[in-house]
């Protein structure tokens, strides 16, 4: 008897399980590790033609074969609406319908997808594989014709009717000389496909009915379900029959047709010893022919050449080269590299530029049009294109925009190249780590090719296109060297006019590229890098500035990539401000960007569910839409004691950071607590010490210090911080802690302090002068040497804010202290 051996694991969705060939997966198997199912007996075959079919069925829809009566086939169900179907007839031991769809890739297909004529199937078990999927085993029973679609959800019902009828048998000697037949040329397909097993064969010889014979060689055979479905269409057995004959026949040519090809393929010569005299062949009769590609090839690149605008030095080259590879035989291994290199010198732009677009109306407009605020960029901008006007020729500036993300330095160069007239080139310097990405390798190396910055010359066209060189201090380095080393020769107006790569050995004129650096961090560029660049400093956005920003471009731009009329949706100014206010903390407007993406979402969703809405979102309606807004960290008031607002400066921008300082009753010790680096450390530790030298200013006894315990924490402690500017801020709240005394409200300060008491200036001013508007701060205690920096920056940037400027500690605690204690003060003995 024939078996079936069902297999472990398999795909998934609703197709034969693909690990089995498709040719006849069946084989003989005394295995009792693997479950075995018995192939259609007679009387089962008897008892299958005599059972009715029923009215109704469930539609199984099988996206690349067709059940056959008779046959038994493994599944791997994959939708869910097909495991609930198995599950509950397997539950209900009832038939189901199986129907293959006419089209393999639909996901969900529905009445029109599927074909009409179908097999009623026996569920004989299903399977859990250890890979998750399902497979169940199915057993064809009769054919069937679906008339009519009543269900469509959870799974497809149908009503159904017989298709065909009972099958009339043949007479004796013609049916069987077409079982013979059959039989004999499916056993000689076996014995010439070595994909099908062996045990296939054994399989077909044992089966002498007719009808299950072609049916089993119908269901395996290696053909499309288009010509499956149309053998279980035909009505009689005949025709089924020829049917199968005729697609073994063409199965059996094919790979009589392989077979050949294979022979023909096999030789004595081994394969370079082939190629060469197929090659010398072809050499031979494209002389005879008149033609030579080789010679054409080369003739097309001098042809190139001779259109080039290059320096002399490179047409030397070329022409080295170019009579090198002529001489070369073309089948050698350093033919394709030497063609490789010629192309790359071909390619490279050379003296070619764009013309650059002197209308200085037109740049200041698109850059305006692009970018708000950012007036210093646009005025480095503006001036190289007047010199470059009247001098006709100069080396292009090499800026480094620095600032927070979110703030617009890699968009503004976009804007430049388009108010410039030039090509845009970005290159991403993140994570780079190999030297050779900035130089190339030697072209003695296997897959050698330029350095990024000649490959995306080549891709501008031009040698003056607009070169961003995004995340400039975030460049890596490791045992392949040190790309930020090899930038120092890009980035130097006195060398780049010659930079060499390794991998076309030339000199190559960068000086009429214009770069544009981008960084977060100016620290973690190299000094001698960061010396080569012009730094212009891209800080944060006022609150007034991300307004007027969401409203003229990140709104517009949502609604188009919605496709939403503008009418369909306005967000007021108040409610933008209101989004920043509570819904954003950063310098940038990325925040912003996402948070009116997901307003113009919501909206376009009210209109695709055809919801009632307003064309105006208010402040009021935020919270259904963002969620709960989170809280900021803002100014807290003056009622304790020890507690004083400060100032930091991070790479996102600025920050609020609040120093508390407690006392309890002790010897003097003192403890730092908030995840504080060495530096910040050192301040508290001046700062105490100051106030120790000092405390006649507080009137306070040296002897204080000894009797409490000093405890000085910076909340959020999973964040470091480090850095001196706290100084300040740590010694106003000791002072106010050990004298009980109230600090000024809305008061934050930042800046460095000496053992002496002199207070130092300190860096990132306006990132955190900005920081302290987000919080509701009113004045700022600064170092008189910052006062430059304050006034440097656009008045819109400080309105509603005043500044104390100050040389000394004194200075400091005079204005920040006041004279009115706080409620329920400590017992501190004071003169």
């Amino acid at each position: 008897m024939a078996w079936l051996l069902t297999l472990p694991s398999g795909p998934t969705g609703n197709h034969p399980r693909k690990h089995m060939k498709k040719s006849l997966p069946f084989r003989l198997s005394d295995s009792h590790d693997h479950d075995l199912i018995p192939i259609l007996t007679e009387e089962d075959e008897a008892a299958m033609h005599e059972s009715s079919v029923p009215e109704v069925l469930p539609l199984l829809s099988l996206r690349n074969t067709v059940l056959f009566p008779g046959v038994v086939i493994p599944i791997s169900v994959g939708r869910d609406r097909s495991i609930r179907l198995i599950r509950e007839a397997t539950k209900a031991e009832s038939f189901i319908g199986v129907v293959s769809q006419k089209e393999d890739d639909t996901e969900v297909p529905g009445a029109s997808d599927l074909n009409e004529v179908g097999t009623v199937a026996r569920i004989l078990k299903m399977l859990k594989m250890p890979d998750g999927t399902n497979t169940v085993i199915l057993q064809g029973q009769q054919r069937f014709r679906w008339t009519e679609v009543i269900q469509e959800e959870p799974y497809m019902k149908a009503k159904v009717e017989a298709f065909g009828g009972p099958e009339e048998p043949l007479p004796e000697r013609e049916g069987k000389a077409l079982t013979e037949t059959l039989r004999d040329l499916s056993i000689e397909i076996i014995e010439m496909n070595p994909n099908i097993p062996t045990e296939a064969a054994e399989a077909i010889k044992g089966m002498e009915r007719l009808g299950f014979l072609v049916n089993f060689i119908g269901s395996n055979m290696q053909v499309g379900v288009e010509e499956k479905q149309a053998i279980l269409t035909c009505l009689n057995l005949r025709d089924r029959a020829q049917k199968v004959l005729e697609l073994l026949h063409k199965e059996k040519q094919m790979l009589s047709l392989k077979q050949d090809i294979q022979r023909k393929v096999k030789t004595d010569l081994d394969q370079q010893q082939r190629e060469f005299f197929l090659h010398q062949q072809m050499k031979t009769i494209q002389e005879e022919l008149g033609a030579n590609p080789l010679k054409e090839e080369i003739l097309d690149k001098r042809t190139q050449a001779a259109t080039k605008v290059w320096p002399e030095h490179a047409a030397l080259a070329f022409e080295k080269e170019i009579g090198k590879l002529e001489r070369m035989n073309p089948h050698a291994s350093e033919y394709s590299v030497q063609a490789n290199y010629i192309d790359t010198l071909l390619e490279l732009p050379w003296g070619h530029v764009s013309q650059d677009n002197f209308d200085l109306k037109h740049a200041q407009r698109v850059l305006d049009d692009d970018h708000y605020g950012l007036e210093k960029v646009k005025e480095r901008i503006i001036e190289h294109l007047a010199v470059l006007k009247i001098k006709g020729d100069m080396k292009a500036p090499i800026l480094c925009l620095y600032g927070p993300p979110g703030v617009g330095k890699t968009s503004l160069g976009r804007s430049i190249a388009e108010a410039l007239g030039r090509k845009y080139v970005r290159m991403s310097l993140g994570g780079l780590r190999d030297e050779a990405e900035i130089r190339g390798h030697r072209k003695t190396y296997i897959g050698a090719m330029p350095g990024r910055v000649l490959q995306n010359l080549k891709k501008a066209g031009t040698s003056n296109p607009l070169f961003v060189l995004d995340e400039i201090d975030k460049l890596g380095r490791d045992h392949h060297g040190d790309p930020s080393s090899a930038l120092l020769e890009v980035l130097d107006p006195e060398q780049n006019h010659t930079f060499h790569d390794n991998y076309l050995d030339l000199d190559y004129d960068l000086s009429k590229v214009m770069f544009l650096a981008t960084c977060n961090d100016l620290s973690s560029i190299q000094p001698a890098l960061r010396d080569r660049m012009e730094i212009i400093d891209v800080s944060g956005y006022t609150l007034e500035e991300k307004v007027q920003i969401g409203k003229r471009h990140l709104l517009p731009k949502h609604l188009d990539a919605s496709g939403l009329a503008s009418d369909s949706l306005n967000i007021p100014a108040g409610t933008i401000e209101a989004v920043v206010e509570r819904y954003t903390n950063e310098s940038g407007v990325r925040g912003l960007d996402k948070r009116l993406a997901k307003i113009v979402r919501h909206r376009a969703k009210q209109i695709a569910l055809e919801e009632t809405h307003r064309v105006d979102i208010t402040a009021d309606d935020l919270g259904e839409i963002l969620g709960i807004s989170r809280d900021k960290d803002r100014y807290e008031g003056n009622d304790v004691a020890g507690v004083v607002t400060g100032l930091a400066w991070t790479p996102r921008g600025g920050d609020i950071l609040f120093i508390e300082c407690s006392l309890t009753p002790g010897k003097g010790k003192l403890t730092l607590t908030g995840n504080l680096g060495d530096v910040m450390k050192e301040s508290a530790v001046i700062a105490l010490e100051h106030l120790k030298g000092h405390a006649h200013w507080l009137g306070l006894t040296p002897q204080v210090f000894d009797q409490w315990n000093v405890h000085i924490h910076v909340p959020q402690g999973a964040i470091p911080k480090d850095g001196p500017s706290a100084g300040i801020t740590m010694l106003t709240a000791l002072a106010s802690a050990f004298t009980q005394r109230k600090v000024r409200k809305f008061l934050a300060m930042s800046g460095e302090i000496t053992l002496r008491g002199q207070v130092l200036p300190v860096g990132g001013i306006k990132e955190k002068i900005l920081a302290a508007k987000r919080a509701g701060i009113k004045e700022i205690i600064l170092c008189e040497r910052n006062r430059q920096d304050v006034e440097d920056i656009n008045p819109r940037y400080v309105k509603g804010l005043s500044f104390t400027y100050v040389r000394h500690m004194r200075d400091v605690v005079e204005r920040a202290l006041l004279n009115q204690k706080v409620d329920s003060p400590l017992s501190i003995t004071t003169h």
